[in-house]
């Protein structure tokens, strides 16, 4: 149930970046700026660049987008974010953890609660949820994109961090071990694997089940989470299944 839950979660996930294109081209820029604090603007030396730069390919944004966006970062007059979490359960007990960078922390949080009241949910402590989710590696890829055999793909990976390797009719999903996130991004570079999302994702140890019209419910509050322009992103441990994918697809 575990594996199967992760990969329905990228793909609502995707499926709702997708829906608001010009909302994930500001986020990944905000992403970008704080690699480049972080870390610096050279790409081959910062591992989250990189990442932030294939998340930005695998939504087409424009490369000069990309490159004024690290210009931008690195000038004395870039943009200051501070990166800030918060935790809190929504309704029927699904924990919910969110991501920001911000610029301004007291409006970060009154919007944050804001959402968890008014949705039936409760802000908690910080570090009160953390221990629910793992810190893992996700690549995802277009399976027609990999022209080495998987089988071997797969063996290669393992002395690179490989935790999980899924196959579905159209991607590839690898799960890496967090440590080793950036030797797995590097060595699927080397061999011209190229990633649709290289991500730190928050994977929930356990998921729970709600009945249908709660976990749309909780997928809408989630989804105010997202909308929000300090939030980055937003992982929660709700169990989503075939039959509620393809009922959302259809609303």
């Amino acid at each position: 149930m575990a594996g199967h839950s992760k990969w329905a979660n990228i793909k609502h996930r995707k499926g709702a970046q997708d829906a608001k294109r010009g909302k994930v081209f500001t986020k990944i820029i905000k992403e970008i700026a704080v690699s480049v604090k972080v870390g610096g603007s050279d790409i081959d030396s910062n591992p989250r660049l990189r990442s932030a730069i294939q998340n930005a390919k695998g939504v087409n944004m424009p490369k000069d987008n990309i490159l004024r966006a690290i210009k931008k970062a690195s000038g004395n007059d870039a943009e200051s974010y501070t990166e800030v979490n918060y935790e809190g359960y929504g309704p029927g007990g699904i924990a919910i953890f969110i991501e920001c960078a911000t610029d301004n922390i007291n409006r970060t949080v009154a919007e944050i609660r804001s959402i968890f009241n008014k949705n039936g949910g409760e802000l908690g402590k910080n570090g009160s949820l953390e221990y629910l989710f793992d810190r893992k590696g996700l690549f995802v890829i277009d399976k027609e994109k990999i022209k080495i055999n998987l089988e071997e793909l797969e063996m290669d990976l393992i002395d690179f961090g490989l935790i999980e390797f899924e196959i579905t009719d159209k991607y590839c999903t690898i799960i890496s071990e967090f440590e080793k996130f950036g030797e797995m991004q590097s060595k699927l570079s080397e061999i011209s694997v190229e990633t649709n999302t290289s991500t730190i994702e928050r994977i929930p140890k356990d998921t729970m089940k709600l009945n249908s019209n709660d976990s749309i419910k909780i997928l809408d509050m989630i989804e105010k989470f997202e909308d929000l322009d300090d939030v980055q992103k937003v992982f929660h441990n709700l169990f989503i299944d075939d039959d509620l994918l393809q009922q959302l697809s259809d609303e």
